[in-house]
């Protein structure tokens, strides 16, 4: 970044302030300390049936200052970033240190997991948009929608979206790195029919480059048609069948997935993937790789909260579990090796196969396919799944009608094996990728 870019902070000048921080640490009785430093800003604006709904701006600062005496950890943040609150923050944190209990799985990475070197991913592009021009885009995102049927009756409204951030990371290790990233998005809700069978429906967009987010017509008009695809939606019999869940609601198969590979539930025995490294959790069909280096994409770093450097896996390969989520921390509770994931995933790509979502539905032929997903029934210790669903019914490979007021129920174990197939179909938004996934049967609870 060559200038502030819209930020009170240049990026030199939060790493002057990381590094003052760690010599006032040291010098204060700190073996160890480790500073993060963030800015944020932007805006969002939403236009329902055509009239200003909502204009917001947020602008954020923090700092967090983690330090250790020996295995003895204090933590303390502040928003005020004048030197004397910036010291009164170390000597908060190292005060809380010095009444914690020692734990011997506290302290920082080895040295040698530092990352060193971090070139630029192509995460930052400014999107400048004036409000009027924000305004204007979500009109046309939203009459878009209305245009697409006399059905679509109601709105919920459009949004246009703008968000900056930069941070920066450093330790007493003599890491320091950050970098300043983007998300810009287009969205729009609308309702179908009126009285009782009135029926909601939205589309979005989320990217790092503004030039790449879809039309904002387009938005509108998918939007307005899956609306429109659901009037008339019904219960259906109680019975087991396949299931299909569509690419935007498959994506939260795979957050389960990390959920319960993710070093905190691990060590607090919390899941039930507890010792499955190495074991067939998936059907041999699929493959989940981490890619943290794809440039612009969200999850991307060269480094994670540790500082640890992140590198290229496979995370599931053929099936079979190759790695869990772990930080340092997590990783030593569990007797292992970090794996960079301090923080969260970055970038998880789950290997699609040949088919579209018209193919899948095909290879499906008759069954529930699940575009909407409600409520948060998911047991991480025992895999229990259980939530409220929305979709359509499927016939000869080829959608019959809509279904509503249903609920799906499986065992996460017994899904995961039965996947039969990934679709072709992800959608290039958010840090986890993944096609339709076509379960071989589930339990649907109807009338």
């Amino acid at each position: 970044m060559t200038s502030n870019a819209g930020f009170s902070r240049s990026q030199s000048r939060l790493q002057e302030i990381a590094a003052d921080l760690l010599k006032y640490a040291r010098k204060k009785g700190a073996s160890a300390c480790e500073i993060d430093i963030s800015e944020s800003f932007g805006q969002s604006v939403t236009v329902r049936r055509g009239e200003v709904d909502t204009i917001e701006y947020n602008r954020d600062k923090g700092v967090g200052i983690t330090v250790y005496l020996g295995q003895q950890r204090g933590q303390a943040s502040t928003s005020d970033f004048s030197r004397s609150a910036l010291k009164s923050a170390v000597d908060a944190a190292l005060s809380i240190a010095r009444f914690t209990a020692p734990d011997p799985c506290a302290g920082l990475a080895d040295k040698a997991l530092m990352a060193r070197d971090c070139p630029d991913l192509d995460l930052f592009h400014p999107w400048d948009i004036p409000v009027a021009e924000a305004i204007a885009l979500a009109r046309r995102c939203e009459d878009a929608a209305f245009a697409v049927d006399p059905q679509i009756r109601n709105s919920e409204g459009a949004s246009v979206s703008t968000q900056q951030s930069h941070f920066v990371s450093a330790n007493s290790h003599g890491f320091m790195g950050g970098f300043a990233s983007s998300r810009h998005s287009l969205s729009c809700a609308v309702i179908a029919g009126e009285g009782d069978a009135m029926q909601r429906e939205y589309w979005h967009d989320d990217c790092r480059d503004a030039k790449e987010l879809i039309a904002a017509e387009e938005i509108g008009r998918i939007a307005g048609k899956r609306a429109l695809a659901r009037l008339g939606a019904r219960r259906i019999r109680t019975r087991e069948a396949p299931v299909i869940f569509e690419a935007p609601v498959a994506v939260g198969l795979v957050g389960s997935f990390v959920q319960a590979a993710s070093g905190g539930a691990l060590y607090r025995r919390s899941s039930f993937l507890l010792d499955a490294l190495g074991q067939q959790v998936f059907s041999p069909v699929i493959s989940i790789s981490e890619r943290p280096h794809l440039p612009k994409a969200f999850g991307a770093t060269w480094f994670d909260n540790d500082g640890v450097a992140t590198h290229d896996r496979e995370v599931v390969a053929d099936g079979v579990l190759q790695g869990y989520f772990l930080s340092v921390y997590t990783a030593r509770k569990l007797g292992l090796q970090t794996t960079g994931n301090a923080g969260g995933s970055h970038n998880l790509r789950v290997k699609g196969g040949d088919d579209d979502l018209a193919g899948m539905l095909k290879k499906m032929g008759r069954g529930l396919l699940v575009t909407e997903l409600l409520g948060q029934g998911i047991n991480y210790v025992t895999g229990d799944y259980s939530r409220g669903a929305a979709g359509f019914w499927v016939e000869n490979g080829k959608i019959k009608h809509p279904v509503q007021e249903v609920t799906i129920a499986g065992n996460l174990r017994d899904m995961f094996r039965g996947i039969v197939a990934v679709g072709n179909d992800a959608l290039p938004r958010g840090a986890k990728h993944c096609g339709s996934v076509l379960i071989e049967h589930m339990k649907i609870a109807g009338r």
